[in-house]
């Protein structure tokens, strides 16, 4: 099953260069990558070769944690599909890169090992073998703890990890057909009749009531990634028809302003919490798999992704911009000011009774992510960046 380029750079610029009600801006997709761009040279670290693994805007300025080896991998797919595109980056990512292709002490999860096989795959093909013959993907699923519990996300990036692969070198590696199988197989079995995958299969004892019978918004859309991936890769249909189900379900399930609420019920195909609102999510990785499941399937999602970027812009609960360009930045989050109104939603939610935060109650958590931007560039990145070139870069955030 070849993809079906069914969505063309035009049909998706006119979808999204319109006017945003409540923000008078517009939506330009490579005025987006740009900003990216620099909020990902704003968390470089040059000593590591790494990105940091967020920034958080305090009273006394900005605080940088260390750098993280999986949050960089995400920036350089981005990165990499931008540079398709003839958008350059002011970093080295060729170092950065070799880098992370030379070292994978680092992986602890099958979802560290599927982030690391999409990258090899992606940049340099040429080093798969190599990669497959040091770890062992047959074992993986019971070598490590996100395996053995079935958790979807860690599932979803492993065989994702795994179809990119066959993609880059079909018929040339060794065979992961039955890896690849048993990976589908479980991120099958967690989902349920209402198309809402939960977050884990066999958790441990403690988390099992919770982790099985409710999924956050990543579980689901790293899943619908994972399952077209595979699809494609593997050229079969069937796995599209749960990825259809799981997106069709979020959909119907989308808030009004174009959110993509936090955790939902397996069981009742529901949401339970709405808050944090991601703009991971928005921009970002939503995009990357409605995007991909709508060129494999012929189904559009070009409205609820629409959505999704008009809230980033300021069409959302606060009316707030999410997108600083002072600062060259693209904030978190939407949140509740206390982490207590998360279970007060959750109880009344069981209790059938329809009772969010209040708008009052909510603010923005100014971070930054390089995974956010990655995965946006990895969406959006093959429209480039303005024709006149990228605002000047600013200072890294201190």
């Amino acid at each position: 099953m070849s993809p079906r380029p069914l969505i063309k750079a035009a049909s998706v610029r006119e979808r999204v260069n319109v006017p945003i009600d409540n923000c008078g801006s517009q939506l330009d997709i490579p005025a987006l990558n740009a900003l990216a761009l620099r909020s990902l040279v704003s968390l470089f670290e040059e000593k590591e070769k790494l990105f940091s693994r967020r920034v958080t805007l305090t009273e006394d300025g900005f605080y940088r944690e260390g750098p993280s080896r999986k949050r960089t991998i995400i920036a350089l797919l981005g990165l990499q599909r931008l540079a398709e595109s003839g958008g350059a980056a002011p970093v080295d990512v060729a170092s950065i890169r070799d880098g992370i292709l030379e070292d994978t002490s680092w992986v602890r999860s099958v979802g560290d090992l599927g982030l690391q096989t999409w990258l090899t795959a992606e940049c340099a093909p040429e080093r798969l073998e190599i990669l497959l013959n040091e770890l062992d993907f047959g074992k993986a699923l019971n070598t490590f703890s996100d395996g053995r519990q079935a958790c979807t996300k860690g599932l979803a990036l492993f065989l994702a990890g795994i179809a990119h692969a066959r993609l880059a070198c079909p018929g040339t590696l060794p065979d992961l057909t039955d890896v690849a199988v048993d990976t589908y197989h479980l991120l099958q079995d967690n989902q349920s009749e209402g198309r809402i995958f939960g977050h884990a299969a066999f958790p441990r004892f403690l988390q099992h009531a919770f982790c099985s019978r409710f999924g956050t918004f990543a579980d689901q859309i790293y899943a619908i990634y994972a399952l077209t991936t595979f699809a494609r890769a593997f050229q079969i249909e069937e796995p599209l028809g749960s990825a259809l189900g799981c997106a069709n379900s979020l959909r119907a399930l989308q808030g009004e302003m174009g959110q993509w609420w936090y955790l939902y019920d397996k069981s009742a195909c529901r949401v339970v919490n709405r808050y944090p609102v991601f703009s991971l999510h928005q921009d970002g990785i939503a995009p990357v798999s409605l995007l991909a499941l709508g060129e494999a399937t012929g189904q559009s999602f070009h409205e609820p992704v629409y959505k999704g970027l008009s809230w980033i812009a300021g069409a959302n609960e606060l009316g707030d911009d999410l997108r600083n360009q002072d600062r060259g930045l693209i904030w978190d989050s939407i949140a509740p000011r206390r982490r207590i109104a998360n279970y007060w939603e959750a109880t009344l939610n069981f209790m059938n009774i329809s009772h969010g935060p209040r708008v009052e109650s909510l603010r923005i958590r100014y971070e930054a992510r390089p995974d956010h931007f990655g995965w946006l560039l990895y969406a959006f990145g093959r429209f480039g960046l303005p024709k006149v070139g990228i605002a000047a870069v600013p200072d890294k955030a201190q």
